[in-house]
């Protein structure tokens, strides 16, 4: 089989470029001794991918308890689940911990902490902290801190932190500044807890920036990262890898052709690209992706995907498009603007190495 045969739209996955993104991650985070790369999969969703990812089958993060479940089915036990948890959810988690696994929890409320303490079942939680993202978690010298380690009890396996501003920064030395930040607050939340008495088994962290950059992690057993492993047109503008590191492109087919005004239609639209505008506000805006020819190179110069439909894109050129090279019908491939988001609408990865030719098909896990 190779791309020729395939349904348009789908997910075209790079082995090699996916193993050196892989090995990139992993020689950054062997810079310091004793610190664990706890992968996220929440991009990826796959067992294949995991297998590479934490070989091992080491620890990993998830996003929902959709993936928990597959996940722990195939063999990785040891998650976290990085999302805040509602009661609601904790019978689900308490039941695959009592079938083997190791499903840690994560909470910024106090009240949650008090179900958590009084549920039957086993569980573990983590305190998130909020190292300046200014999204969930509690200040690392906060009260709210303090009583929510009170309320867990035996049950407060650590703390946890995400520096999700560091996509934010467009240098090394801004990334760094926000690692150490990221670090300093995960570490205090920790000492301060210890201080009281409650186990810290774990001290997390992680954005594929900081876990790239961060220049001290002591104190810190494990750094959570995820979009490194495929990466898209933002990541490459920022610095986790190179442009040319984009392991998961979109195979679409030409449906139509605009000489008038430059552009060609596709039949990859918003749910197959997403709607995500990631690199709006990068260096060089990628509008919804980046057409490449079917070998994944961009022979197009930057011939973007300026508009998008629910089923349709359309791309125009920054110089002439060669139409006798786009006949409807015709495959291309579009990198990703965000690849977390591209990935969310297609069941399965379709794997080359470097080629066209169709060397594996693996799935992944959607839904909640």
């Amino acid at each position: 089989m190779t791309l020729d045969d395939l349904p348009t739209p789908c997910l075209v996955l790079d082995l090699g470029i996916l193993k050196r993104n892989l090995a990139h991650m992993a020689a950054a985070v062997a810079r310091h001794p004793g610190l664990k790369l706890r992968p996220h999969m929440k991009t990826a969703k796959s067992i294949a991918v995991a297998d590479l990812a934490a070989p091992g089958k080491g620890p990993i993060t998830v996003s929902t308890v959709a993936e928990a479940r597959y996940f722990a089915g195939g063999g990785f036990h040891d998650q976290i689940y990085a999302v805040g948890i509602t009661p609601a959810k904790l019978d689900a988690i308490a039941a695959l911990n009592a079938q083997g696994a190791d499903v840690k929890v994560i909470t910024d409320d106090a009240d949650v902490a008090s179900a958590i303490a009084a549920h039957p079942g086993p569980l573990r939680a983590l305190i998130e902290v909020d190292c300046g993202e200014g999204r969930g978690g509690v200040t690392p010298d906060g009260n709210l801190l303090a009583e929510i380690g009170g309320r867990l009890g035996a049950r407060c396996a650590g703390v946890m932190t995400h520096a999700g501003h560091s996509y934010a920064e467009r240098s090394q030395a801004g990334m760094e500044n926000v690692a150490e930040a990221e670090h300093r607050g995960a570490v205090t939340a920790a000492d301060r807890l210890r201080a009281m008495g409650a186990k810290v088994d774990v001290v997390s962290l992680g954005s594929s920036p900081t876990a790239l950059y961060g220049k001290d992690m002591s104190g810190i057993t494990d750094v959570r990262a995820g979009v490194y492993m495929f990466g898209d047109l933002f990541q490459g503008q920022i610095g986790t890898h190179g442009m040319g590191d984009i392991a998961v492109t979109v195979l679409a087919a030409v449906t139509g052709r605009k000489p008038d005004r430059n552009a060609v239609l596709v039949d990859a639209g918003a749910i197959a690209l997403s709607k995500d505008r990631s690199t709006e506000k990068a260096p060089k805006d990628y509008g919804f992706g980046l057409m490449l020819d079917a070998d994944g190179k961009p022979s197009f110069g930057d011939a973007i995907v300026a508009r998008t439909h629910q089923e349709h894109g359309e791309v125009r050129g920054d110089g002439p498009l060669p139409f006798d090279r786009l006949p409807i019908g015709a495959l291309v491939r579009i990198a990703p603007n965000h690849t977390c988001l591209t990935v969310a609408a297609h069941d399965r990865y379709y794997v080359v190495e470097g080629g066209r030719e169709v060397i594996a098909v693996w799935d992944r896990v959607n839904g909640w």
